[in-house]
């Protein structure tokens, strides 16, 4: 089945964005390759940005321009544009998020940690964008649950009130899901309704809010809790790892001490509420 028409802009935005995204991690890693090298550049070598007195302007700057500007042009279209127009303005949009998200840790850290640990922060936000995009444009919508027949159909506050507190099932479902540390579970459930359930009904990660609130106090539990942590998220941080080193300039397999210290930093009990010792120990 064909793509909509009317779904083009969102499509080109999320082509845009993917491109840009691994065009500049190219760039990126070749200026930082040759970043010692004497040798003279030539006019077509990328180099870094600056300004005066030797400022360098980060490419997220750029970004954000973009972002703007393409964000009050499609404001502007909201009314008379068609969608060649949108198009348009959405491509610039998806370059300028890509700029922006691929320096999201010096945003949240405020620091240039472009290359450091804490800079794997921006590659989780691009997946975490691309993975919305990708649902949004197979046609997910996260607030489907007021397109059901019943509520364009029927008009009766008894059919309305039913719809509403579907709604608001949903979103105390995903609530309890996000407490629960379960970030992608809660974002494509937001699409795939039964995801919260099951997410609700399972045990919490260990470190998250609900188990800091209903855990400390039930060893058993929070020893259920980190064990099937670690147990789940093995491959996932094998994966991760793997494809966060390639995108980052140097593909391999993480081997197991990496993996089990990445474990290690990721899986640990949340402390107690009002500063009681947690219980994260428990024989068998």
């Amino acid at each position: 089945m064909g793509i909509p028409y009317t779904r083009l802009p969102l499509v080109c935005c999320l082509f845009a964005f993917i491109v840009t995204f691994f065009v500049t991690r190219t760039i990126v890693r070749y200026i930082r390759r040759h970043a010692d090298s004497d040798a003279p550049r030539k006019w077509w070598q990328p180099r870094n940005i600056s300004g005066g007195s030797g400022l360098h302007i980060h490419h997220v700057v750029i970004g954000v321009v973009l972002v703007m500007v393409s964000g009050v042009t499609m404001v502007t279209l909201a009314v008379d544009g068609g969608v060649p127009e949108f198009t348009a303005a959405s491509i610039f949009f998806g370059i300028g998020a890509a700029l922006v998200l691929d320096e999201f840790a010096l945003i949240l850290h405020l620091s240039d940690v472009y290359w450091a640990e804490d800079g794997r922060t921006s590659v989780d936000a691009v997946f975490v964008a691309v993975a919305v995009a990708g649902l949004l444009v197979m046609g997910f919508n996260p607030l489907s649950f007021f397109d059901v027949d019943i509520w364009q159909n029927d008009q009766s506050w008894e059919a309305r009130t039913a719809v509403v507190a579907a709604a608001l099932v949903t979103l105390l479902l995903a609530v309890i899901v996000l407490l629960k540390g379960k970030v992608w579970t809660g974002l494509v459930g937001m699409f795939i309704t039964p995801l919260l359930v099951v997410g609700a009904v399972r045990l919490s990660r260990p470190h998250a809010p609900w188990a800091r609130w209903r855990y400390t106090k039930r060893p058993r539990k929070m020893h259920r809790a980190l064990e099937r942590e670690r147990w789940l998220r093995r491959p996932v941080i094998q994966a991760k790892l793997w494809l966060q080193d390639a995108i980052a300039g140097m593909p391999k397999f993480p081997d197991d001490a990496l993996v089990d210290q990445e474990l290690d930093r990721e899986i640990h009990a949340a402390p107690a509420p009002g500063g009681r010792t947690p219980a994260t120990q428990e024989a068998g």
